[in-house]
């Protein structure tokens, strides 16, 4: 799929790098999007050589790229700008950067796909005027990207909010789906842990189906820990998961309800349907954020 308008004016490019497809755009902004394409995430050689072609062919100034991870983000480290070990087949140790400066001769900025997210909804979308602003993705994993201060959040790595450890509700046996920690966050409650419970997957469930109260309690709990750690002004909240009805409400109240009254910011005591938002740009803040990226000025 490609769609595409005429304008001379130079722009960027931006990759929206997910373990299923690369989302790729040139333009400036939600407004100004010149050329787009969609297609499969193969092998790393197919799939670069898809995208380099398809910015060659319309011209860019930089590219930013808001990928899957783990990322190695690091500017001093040996591997910066590569995907580290990564569940996705193939894709470990895969230089994803420089591949694309090395095919390009370009500017080249990588995040995370939720750190990107974030920088989108903070320049275009739910997050304008809303700084520390967090976005949370809940889908086949959990991801969170945050910016503070008017910058994306880095540190010893990237924010690995999906993996946050969080109580077990006394009642729930199940031993949890992460790879790696069995129960954490993403373990407990991104899809397939949702299909492992049910043996359907959570859009084939019904609305008042007990996985959802359960659900609404984990994802509150890993909202809680975010509210009293980096204090948002804004939480944005997307995803597959988030597409049941009545999920967003009950996360609300599950919010207020965990907190218990400590912090009495409006936000949370009065208006927590303006704190807790879904995303004002859909599912557009992943390839968005990759050319709010690729405008950055590091």
């Amino acid at each position: 799929m490609i769609r595409s308008s005429a304008v001379a004016a130079p722009c960027v490019g931006g990759i929206e790098a997910g373990g299923a497809k690369f989302v790729c755009a040139v333009g400036t902004g939600p407004h100004d999007i010149r050329a787009e394409t969609c297609f499969p995430t193969t092998s790393p050689d197919e799939t670069v050589g898809r995208a380099v072609d398809f910015f060659r062919a319309h011209g860019v100034t930089a590219v930013g790229i808001a990928s899957f991870g783990p990322l190695d983000l690091d500017a001093s480290s040996p591997t910066a700008g590569f995907i580290t070990d990564t569940p996705k087949p193939g894709w470990s140790r895969v230089d994803i950067a420089g591949a694309f400066r090395r095919a390009l001769a370009v500017r080249v900025v990588l995040d995370t796909d939720v750190n990107g997210a974030a920088l989108a909804e903070s320049r275009w979308g739910a997050g304008v005027a809303r700084d520390p602003l967090v976005y949370f993705t809940i889908g086949t994993g959990i991801g969170g990207g945050a910016i503070v201060g008017g910058r994306r959040l880095h540190g010893l790595i990237h924010p690995e909010m999906g993996h946050m450890r969080i109580p077990r509700d006394p009642a729930d046996a199940f031993a949890g789906a992460c790879p790696f920690h069995g129960d954490c966050l993403e373990g407990l409650a991104a899809g397939p842990a949702i299909r492992a419970r049910r043996g359907l997957p959570g859009e084939a469930l019904a609305v008042d189906d007990p996985v959802w109260a359960l659900e609404a309690r984990y994802l509150a709990l890993g909202l809680v820990n975010v509210v009293t750690v980096l204090s948002p002004r804004r939480i944005v909240v997307g995803g597959g998961v988030m597409r049941q009805p009545s999920l967003l409400g009950r996360v609300r109240e599950q919010v207020q309800a965990i907190l218990a009254g400590y912090v009495r910011a409006p936000a949370v005591v009065d208006t927590i349907e303006e704190f807790i938002v879904p995303p004002a740009l859909g599912e557009r803040a992943g390839v968005l954020g990759a050319l709010a990226l690729a405008q950055e000025r590091e």
